[in-house]
């Protein structure tokens, strides 16, 4: 046998690599080939291996020269023989050397190569530390700055390497060294994509795999599911095309199908040595890829307790065998039990990477919520933008509801009468998901019940590639479709909705076709710090197609909380700026108003009340135009009395007189909204009440209540309207929206009421406080005539289905509504003379108002509110006697025969203002002067005086007496324009002009007519017209 013996380096004669060779057969290496270098960072093993490995080594070497010696060879005289001619090394290792040995003579120029770099490397980085691939604050934020997780599967401590050169690194190390090389590789890799190619590579090069695939178990315990992490790597695969290729198309296999999913479900290790010929082979693949399957050796990965958290699969051998054998089995076995831990190690931290970025966003959410708190709007419009941005959905939807911010909650904050106790009804939310859902549950009617909890004013949606939210009141249609009745289900019932098979659940085709299809819905409550729901928001579709998970719920839910809070400030801060312009109108209302006095109040305190009979309370025809101020003040009093209010509830007698004096107190004196109005309202109530027999439906509370809502509910009128309001945006009209006078006259009541000495309600229980307030309230708001208007409907049908029982809440607030209009209205039922008056006292500060609208807003005002259009009014009364007062009163009268004389005095002035109103339209007019003080101008017989003018080509035919002329049409459209000023001529001047004509001589072609024309400003005869 001959021994050579090859020296590493002149250099380094020390560090040797000794290979023996048998020169008999040449059919390679005898021993290992190993490596000193203290700087090679492939092999990190341990001192003592390290120390083992030399002195094994040192003895080879001084074995190899003992050898040498024997034979007469010498190490020098081998030298210097190769030296002299290094055509035989270089033809023996041609034609001689094995396979095995080429290559490892190859490595070693690759490794003496590197140790070189890394010496270099180490030198110039000596004075930093070793470190290990670890979670630490610096790795943690470069994962946070990267979004590539390529750029972070570098390790911080290796050089480069290529994958071929990698692999032949590794093929240098025996069994156990390469074993533990590869978890050395896997152990510290926190990236979940780079380590599941590291796994898929190291397998293929322990197992002599052609390729293989990694599964990941997702999905709630009972509807686990495998994902394809990564998809057919071969050791060739760059990582970078792998999660390409993983993330074009998901591969999602349910446990228990197909050969993974059987692995994931029974934990069994399957080895298939054809796969054509197992069931569960799914050959479509094959036919997609091109590419022939044979062997497949399946097993699953689990966790430190025994869970499959995934599966593993490799494909064919690259080595020519027909099979994966048992060591296969075995090494892939060890291996995957080292790659669990990792696998979950990186999932855990891929989850805290994921939570902290989270955290990051609600934070960002959090900034936004505090910065932009003036405009709904653009706060639910960020809102969603994170929400996409979080979760990954193609669509968000946020509807926001109708807050419980009615009259009755609106007067608690007033009079600040305690409420509920935030603590109470606070339960936690509960999720319900689709699989435990009954879809004709949520869509039902039932469900979805008017309880007032359901109703949207606002919808916002915002769809991929948008920027701005899409802002609307929903439509009928909107909230009837599913995803509105979902919303509305939500809404009602405060649960959380998970739905993942949306298009199986809606019954395919329920989805409006012109959106993208709905797979998977969301939906979620918004609640505030009350846990009151104040909106709900919906996520539809996941980006990648799959369905929303436990931990999108879970951090939605916290998300929702954040949403809920914004909105919910922004609406407290528009509640504050309504709150600001409801102190501006106090504020103006106190400088203009005051209190009673103690001398005005202690004197009707002390002055004598007449009866009712004196006023002529009980009379539908009550007239104050005779009654002094202290008389009215007297009057209301009286009713008081009259209806035993004060001995029923205790009022104090002076409480009671300083009120009444209040109230008359707060009113402007507008030229018809003024106490006297409210006196005469609140007279036709108590008319009603008594005469009219109406008590008999009343409780003795809600009488009390309608009493002060009539006399109340004009409080600090201004003469104008809501529509002014709103058009001058006054301060009113930002604080109420709608019924802004109405709503104006109330707080008015309220503020009134809370003044000292002036509550007549003192005495009164929490429960009948906010019984009578409540009355009082909405009797207010039922004088702005778009409430009648709404309500009118259904009162009209409960009167034509012959209702009779009126005790119920709803419809005794219907009645008592109905109630407050007929007697706002009263004034039309009045005697003729009195009505005539008031009327003019109505067009009056209409036209007051007009000229405002003229000289602040330069608009044309409408008819009734237009003082050049003045002559119309008469007309203008038949009209709104028709649409208001005669069918309110023809429907009451019936129902309540008792109050018959307010349709009678209604009808009997309809037929007044008509008469006058064909008057007018006959050329009569009224006077011409700024304010209207007198009736139609009726013209009378003057003293005649000729005026001669000449008439010419008239033909007409000679007039029989009795008998009527026939006239030319010409001439008739003649005298059928004449007119006055603009005006038309009175019915008698016509007539007495016409019979002048018509008595001329037929025979004369022209002649002169007498005609007495009265001049109705100087009461003289004057000259209208010449023909």
């Amino acid at each position: 046998m001959k021994i050579s013996m090859i020296p590493r380096s002149p250099e380094t004669p020390d560090k040797r690599e000794c290979t023996l060779v048998s020169s008999s057969d040449s059919k390679g290496p005898l021993s290992e080939t190993s490596t000193t270098a203290g700087n090679n960072n492939l092999y990190n093993t341990s001192d003592d291996k390290d120390a083992k490995e030399k002195a094994k080594k040192k003895t080879l070497c001084e074995e190899t020269v003992y050898e040498f010696e024997e034979d007469g060879l010498t190490m020098e005289r081998v030298g210097k023989y190769l030296e002299s001619n290094p055509l035989v090394v270089e033809a023996w290792l041609r034609d001689k050397a094995s396979n095995e040995l080429k290559v490892k003579l190859l490595n070693t120029s690759l490794l003496k190569q590197q140790s070189s770099l890394s010496v270099r490397a180490q030198n110039s980085q000596e004075s930093q530390p070793r470190k290990r691939n670890s979670v630490t604050t610096d790795l943690f934020q470069s994962w946070l700055a990267s979004n590539s997780p390529i750029k972070r599967s570098k390790s911080p401590n290796r050089l480069p390497m290529s994958m071929s050169g990698r692999r032949d690194e590794l093929t240098q190390l025996d069994e156990g060294e390469l074993f533990m090389e590869l978890i050395r590789d896997v152990a510290n890799e926190l990236d979940i994509n780079v380590l599941c190619h590291k796994i898929l590579v190291n397998v293929g090069l322990l197992t002599h795999a052609d390729r293989g695939s990694l599964f990941l178990a997702k999905g709630p315990q009972d509807e686990r599911y495998l994902v394809a992490k990564l998809f057919d790597v071969t050791q060739d695969t760059e990582l970078e095309n792998a999660i390409q290729k993983a993330n074009s198309e998901e591969i999602r296999i349910p446990f228990g199908v197909g050969i993974a999913g059987y692995v994931a479900q029974t934990k069994e290790i399957i080895n298939i040595k054809d796969a054509y010929s197992d069931p569960r082979f799914n050959s479509k693949i094959d036919l997609r890829t091109g590419y022939k399957t044979t062997l497949i050796l399946s097993m699953p990965i689990c966790n430190y307790e025994g869970d499959v958290i995934g599966v593993a699969q490799i494909i064919n051998k690259t080595n020519g065998s027909n099979e994966f054998t048992d060591r296969d089995i075995e090494v892939f076995k060890r291996y995957l039990t080292f790659c669990g831990i990792g696998i979950q190690n990186a999932q855990l931290f891929e989850l805290s990477v994921l939570e902290y970025r989270r955290n990051q966003i609600l934070l960002n959410l959090a900034r936004s919520i505090f910065e932009e708190q003036n405009n709904l709007e653009c706060l639910v419009t960020k809102i969603m933008t994170e929400a996409k941005e979080l979760l990954k959905c193609e669509r968000c939807l946020v509807y926001l509801l109708d807050l419980d911010c009615g009259e009755a909650g609106h007067l608690e904050k007033i009079v600040e009468r305690p409420g509920k106790s935030i603590q109470e009804d606070r339960k936690p939310l509960s999720r319900r998901e689709s699989n435990n859902i009954d879809m004709e549950d949520i869509l039902s009617r039932q469900a979805l019940a008017s309880d007032g909890s359901s109703k949207f004013t606002m919808v916002f949606e915002m769809e991929n590639g948008v920027q701005e939210a899409r802002v609307s009141r929903p439509s009928v249609s909107e909230l009837a479709s599913p995803l509105g009745r979902i919303a509305r289900y939500v809404a009602s019932t405060g649960q959380i909705l998970n739905i993942g098979d949306a298009a199986i659940w809606l019954r395919k085709g329920v989805i409006d076709e012109s959106k993208e299809p709905i797979k998977s819905i969301l939906c979620m409550p918004i609640v505030n710090g009350q846990r009151s729901v104040i909106g709900v928001a919906q996520l539809i579709n996941k980006d990648n197609g799959s369905s929303f998970t436990d931990s999108d719920v879970s951090i939605f839910e916290a998300f929702a909380i954040f949403c809920g809070l914004g909105i919910h400030n922004t609406q407290m801060y528009e509640s504050a700026c309504k709150l600001m312009a409801k102190q501006k109108v106090a504020l103006e209302c106190l400088s203009y108003h005051a209190t009673a006095s103690n001398e005005d109040a202690l004197k009707l305190t002390t002055d004598p009340i007449p009866s009712a009979e004196q006023f002529n309370l009980y009379s539908f025809t009550f007239i104050d135009f005779d009654l002094s101020d202290e008389d009215t003040c007297r009057a209301t009093v009286r009713m008081f009395k009259a209806c035993d209010l004060i001995q029923r509830f205790h009022i104090p007698y002076d409480v009671l007189c300083r009120w009444v004096l209040s109230v008359k107190k707060n009113y402007r004196p507008v030229k018809y909204h003024n106490w006297r109005h409210a006196l005469n309202v609140a007279q036709t109530m108590f008319a009603m009440l008594k005469t009219g027999k109406m008590e008999q439906f009343m409780t003795d509370l809600e009488i009390l209540g309608l009493l002060v809502a009539c006399l109340c509910h004009d409080l600090d009128h201004r003469g104008t309207n809501n529509a002014f309001q709103t058009k001058t945006e006054s301060p009113l009209a930002i604080l109420y929206s709608t019924s802004t006078m109405e709503h104006h006259h109330f707080d008015q009541c309220v503020m009134i009421l809370n003044s000292d000495s002036n509550n007549i309600f003192q005495t009164l229980s929490m429960e009948d406080y906010r019984r009578v307030m409540k009355v009082v309230e909405s009797a207010i708001l039922s004088t702005d005539l778009a409430v009648y208007f709404k309500k009118k409907n259904k009162f009209m049908e409960l009167i034509d289905d012959g209702e009779f029982d009126w005790q119920s809440e709803e419809k005794k607030e219907l009645l008592c509504g109905m109630m407050m209009t007929a007697c706002d209205v009263s004034a039309i039922a009045k005697p003729w003379d009195v009505q005539h008056r008031v009327a003019k006292l109505v067009a009056d500060e209409f036209f007051d108002q007009g000229d405002l609208e003229k000289l602040q807003l330069n608009q044309q005002p409408v008819a009734m509110m237009d003082r050049e259009r003045r002559d119309e009014l008469p007309q203008m009364q038949v009209g709104f006697i028709d649409v208001i007062c005669l069918p309110l009163y023809k429907v009451l009268s019936e129902t309540f025969p008792w109050i018959m004389p307010l349709y009678e005095g209604t009808t009997e002035n309809r037929k007044n203002w008509q008469d006058l109103a064909e008057k007018v339209e006959m050329g009569l007019t009224w006077i011409d002067r700024d304010t209207i003080e007198e009736p139609v101008e009726e013209f009378v017989s003057q003293e005649p005086k000729d005026i001669e003018f000449t008439v010419t080509t008239l033909n007409c035919t000679t007039a029989t007496p009795g008998t009527a002329k026939e006239f030319p049409k010409t001439a008739l459209g003649r005298f059928a324009s004449l007119r006055k000023g603009g005006r038309s001529l009175g019915k008698g001047v016509r007539h007495r002009l016409s019979k002048s004509l018509y008595t001329r001589n037929n025979s004369e072609d022209t002649g002169k007519v007498k005609v007495m024309l009265p001049d109705r400003k100087s009461n003289k005869n004057k000259l209208c017209l010449l023909i």
